[in-house]
């Protein structure tokens, strides 16, 4: 199925199809991993490396439309997070994931991975929300690790400030019995109730209710723990000074309606980003590349 927003030859490792909602998306089939990316949001929905399950997680009850957000998998999120500042009716976690993304570069490396580029211009005139001129790439390199830059340009005259993460939720046996390593004695905002500003202490995160969390000053990797899969996950990133940590719990869940009410134990969001007192601040001519790579490895 040909697309304009595929700009560039294929390898013979990815094939151009239409996904669910008809949407165009990339399969990657290569010596070390499977994916799945959508143009939709550049949205990364699948990978599996070779010999192990799959990372991500992806809603049965996600919204497959050109309008919507796809639930699952690496959602970009630019140029805010979460709520607009000042206006409601601007669409959450910004428009990236909103839009269509054109790929402009796909090639195989001697490593046996997949290097994928896709490009964003937000169309003109901008949005009364973000009236900035800017750009942004996103490269994914598929592989026996998931790689994943963002790249964000302004392309015009004046500085601008955004937030930006990608937006990673993973596949998890049990929520309840997972813990996350990593952030050991880091702060963070509570945003369940408020944006109280704790502390992790010494312990692992586990999980017992409704978490949202942004861990600040943090450049460390995280690494998920989870026995009922028998595998960990360690996401490590760079300029990137903030962490997100999130499962909806059972509340939250029902509220949503792309997302199941029986789903929210087998996911957990470990999320690269730049938000709250951690965002970005560009001056005209200039761009920022946030980056994150994920490993899996079995464990006894």
């Amino acid at each position: 199925m040909p697309s304009p927003l595929v700009r560039t030859a294929l390898p013979p490792t990815v094939s151009l199809e239409a996904g669910e909602g008809g949407l165009p998306r990339l399969a990657v089939a290569n010596a070390t991993a499977r994916a799945l990316v959508y143009l939709h949001g550049a949205h990364v929905a699948a990978w599996r490396p070779m010999g192990h399950e799959p990372v991500l997680w992806m809603s049965r009850h996600s919204s497959w439309a050109a309008a919507k957000p796809i639930r699952g998998g690496v959602p970009i999120c630019f140029p805010w997070f979460g709520p607009h500042a000042t206006d409601k009716g601007a669409p959450g976690h910004g428009f990236a994931r909103l839009l269509d993304w054109t790929l402009v570069a796909a090639r195989d490396d001697d490593r046996g991975a997949t290097h994928l580029s896709f490009e964003l211009t937000p169309p003109a005139p901008p949005p009364a929300t973000w009236p900035h001129p800017c750009a942004a790439a996103c490269h994914v390199t598929v592989g026996a690790s998931l790689e994943l830059a963002l790249e964000i340009r302004n392309t015009g005259t004046e500085p601008f400030t955004f937030e930006e993460a990608l937006h990673t939720y993973f596949a998890v046996q049990d929520v309840r019995t997972i813990e996350i390593s990593g952030l050991a004695g880091t702060d963070y905002l509570d945003k369940v109730g408020g944006t109280t500003l704790r502390n992790q202490g010494p312990a692992p995160i586990r999980f017992t209710a409704e978490t949202d969390r942004v861990y600040v000053n943090t450049q460390a990797a995280c690494t998920i723990h989870d026995p009922g899969m028998r595998r960990r996950i360690v996401v490590r990133k760079s300029r990137s000074n903030a962490t997100v940590v999130w499962n909806p719990w059972v509340d939250k869940a029902q509220a949503m309606p792309d997302f199941g009410d029986d789903e929210w134990p087998q996911m957990v969001c470990v999320e690269t980003g730049n938000v709250n007192v951690h965002a970005v601040t560009l001056a005209a001519g200039a761009s920022h590349t946030m980056t994150a790579a994920i490993d899996v490895a079995a464990i006894a």
